[in-house]
């Protein structure tokens, strides 16, 4: 974050530094520049062992996983004092990780962009992408995260979100899904999902992952609360048409519902333009509706979109499609 010109002169400075799945090959160079720049490393303990032989020289304070504004006040203090501090987060700060709270921290102490703290953010790989990786491609489609922890997050909220997303089709990236305490969470994610997907959905469990005792394992959503589930573990839900094929989980993008391959040729489908949007896309989607003379209830259940949103699509007319409209595909 850069300072005006009127700012005053930096004294200290606070990396929040994401070090992705753990294994230092996926470190990235900036990030082994802010811990090597750091005097002080401070992390939950399990984080700082990831970074051991970086840390040579180094003031290092080690923290528990409970003590996450204990580890932004931390730094904020040796901050004061002049010195670079880094707080390192498996995979990236901002994701579930240390920038939400350093900020929190930093703002309640009155802290602003021009004040002698610099704050840098230093962006990690996180679990939902080295997960992925290493199942195949399940998120080349629409995807979310949600974690389970309900240390600060209320259960019902949880729900919901699970219920929505479940609902919408979604693939779902669930963070930490089971601990020592928190074992029956994972069961009722597995059952408010069981309300909207097919019992048969892929479901990819990922541990420790780039780690040394990593461990994948492909199983179902009917059967995922059997998979051994840890607070190390991401578990990858799959949407409707998610499939495993040859030990790899594959979401489509949704080039078949334009294209057709054949003889190692691509074909565009009958009623489908390149680069436009599909028949079924919203303004193809709108004029169907609009001629079929049906209610506005009759297209809700069938769509499975509030009816006044369908009543509202109805009673405003088609917008001429934009000249020169582009798309990736």
């Amino acid at each position: 974050m850069n300072a005006s010109p009127d700012s005053p002169q930096k004294t200290g400075k606070i990396m929040l530094v994401g070090l992705g799945p753990g294994s230092l090959g996926h470190l990235t160079a900036r990030a082994r520049e802010a811990i090597a720049e750091a005097d002080t490393v401070i992390g939950y303990v399990t984080y700082i062992r990831l970074v051991a032989d970086l840390l040579a020289g180094k003031e290092v304070v080690r923290k528990s996983m409970t003590e996450e504004l204990d580890r932004a006040i931390e730094a904020l203090e040796r901050a004061r004092q002049g010195r670079k501090v880094a707080i390192v987060s498996s995979g990236d700060a901002g994701v579930y990780g240390m920038a939400g709270p350093t900020f929190e921290v930093l703002f309640q102490a009155g802290w602003t962009p021009e004040s002698a703290i610099e704050v840098e953010i230093v962006p990690g790989a996180s679990a939902l992408n080295t997960c992925a990786a290493l199942v195949g491609a399940p998120l080349t489609h629409d995807f979310c995260a949600i974690s389970l922890s309900d240390l600060l997050t209320p259960w019902p909220c949880i729900a919901r979100r699970l219920d929505a997303v479940a609902y919408a089709d979604f693939v779902v990236a669930l963070y930490n899904p089971k601990s020592g305490r928190r074992t029956r969470q994972i069961a009722e994610a597995q059952r408010i999902f069981l309300r909207h997907r097919d019992a048969q959905t892929p479901v990819a469990i990922v541990k420790s992952a780039y780690r040394p005792k990593q461990r994948i394992e492909f199983t179902t959503l009917e059967k995922m609360s059997e998979a051994d589930i840890g607070m190390l573990t991401t578990v990858l839900i799959g949407n409707s048409n998610t499939f495993v094929r040859h030990g790899l989980m594959i979401t489509p993008r949704g080039y078949s519902n334009k294209y057709e391959v054949a003889n190692g040729e691509r074909a565009t489908r009958d009623g489908e333009q390149a680069g436009h949007s599909l028949s079924t896309g919203l303004n193809g989607w709108i004029e169907s509706i609009q001629q079929s003379g049906r209610s506005a209830a009759e297209l809700a259940q069938e769509y499975r979109l509030p009816a006044d949103y369908i009543q509202s699509v109805l009673d405003t007319p088609l917008a001429e499609e934009m000249a020169g409209e582009e798309s990736e595909a």
